[in-house]
């Protein structure tokens, strides 16, 4: 039987040995949230990995109140309600799948307040994290706004020879939202529908596309959608 007594002392005394005894060993959690959209979720699993991502969560300076557990023979749901020291909140709904007393699903969908923004700049010079790639690479800086991504890819690249290996799909599957700094790119859409991306344009591409540089000249854009999960 589920403890549900562990399950509110977990959330509420933030108590993460009473939250972790609760899960199975293999159990998979996917959050979908602001960052994380329901076609991508965030996805932790097993036991080591969810242990450090309740460390993180229960860690936090904010109070937790459980609210709304609806309880069936094999799932449970409820509404998890969060309030930092300043008042900013965070709600967050799960539903549970459980086998033996052990959570093995969880799907958690959150949102929180806005913060205001801060006034702050980032420098492609120094890039949170760089993804290389043959015939290119991606710059990805980490924004309170989200991703950011600035590739550069050389003469000769095309994704269906040098991401494709990397993605694992036959097409690529990011949407993208970006600005083309230089250079050329043709876009192949999977209906057989093309499109050039040129100096100076702004465009977006839905997932299902294969994209090759046009020309001598290395192709620069910056993408604000779909670099979070690119060549990864």
């Amino acid at each position: 039987m589920f403890d549900l007594e562990a399950l509110r002392r977990g959330v509420e005394n933030r108590d993460l040995a009473s939250m972790l005894s609760l899960y199975d060993e293999n159990a998979e959690i996917r959050i979908i949230d602001q960052r994380n959209t329901p076609s991508h979720p965030a996805v932790v699993r097993g036991r080591t990995r969810i242990g450090e991502y309740l460390s993180d969560v229960l860690g936090r300076e904010m109070t937790h109140h459980l609210d709304h557990v609806v309880t069936g023979d094999r799932t449970i749901s409820f509404v998890e309600r969060c309030t930092y020291p300043d008042g900013m909140q965070v709600t967050g709904t799960s539903v549970l799948d459980v086998e033996n007393g052990r959570i093995v699903r969880q799907e958690a969908v959150q949102a929180w307040d806005a913060a205001p923004p801060a006034a702050e700049y980032y420098d492609f010079a120094q890039p949170d994290e760089v993804r290389t790639f043959e015939k290119g690479r991606l710059e990805l800086l980490h924004t309170p706004a989200g991703d950011v991504g600035r590739m550069i890819l050389e003469p000769g690249w095309r994704w269906s020879q040098h991401v494709k290996p990397i993605a694992g799909t036959d097409l690529c599957q990011a949407a993208h939202f970006g600005y083309q700094i230089s250079g050329r790119l043709q876009i192949q859409m999977a209906d057989g529908t093309t499109l050039t991306a040129s100096p100076g344009q702004v465009g977006t591409v839905p997932p299902g596309h294969d994209a090759w540089v046009v020309g001598d000249e290395p192709a620069v854009l910056l993408d604000w959608l779909g670099a979070t999960e690119y060549a990864k």
